[in-house]
């Protein structure tokens, strides 16, 4: 099958956000923690590896937000409204 124009390859790393790299880091911390004393040293190592990546990223990702947060102003939050639903009963015959 051709690709069109535009397409995206398969050889290109996935982006996450900081959300789900830390769903990732713990997934693989588990993955480690779970690993029996059998499994391949490079599996372990590649593991390992990637967990150490993945700290470096999130621990990047926080100091980059932190000087964001402080610069934005505050938002005014107003009182909820609550939604309106006076047709309802006219509508089902309630």
């Amino acid at each position: 099958m051709r690709s069109y124009t535009g397409q995206l390859s398969d050889n290109q790393p996935i982006r996450r956000n900081l959300a789900e790299k830390q769903k990732q880091l713990r997934d693989l911390k588990e993955t480690l923690a779970t690993m029996k004393p059998h499994t391949s040293p490079s599996l372990r190592e590649s593991v390992q590896r990637r967990i150490r990546e993945l700290e470096v990223e999130i621990r990047a990702a926080s100091r980059e937000d932190k000087p964001a947060t402080s610069e934005r102003p505050q938002r005014q939050e107003r009182p909820r409204r609550a939604p309106r639903r006076a047709h309802h009963a006219e509508t089902f015959g309630e």
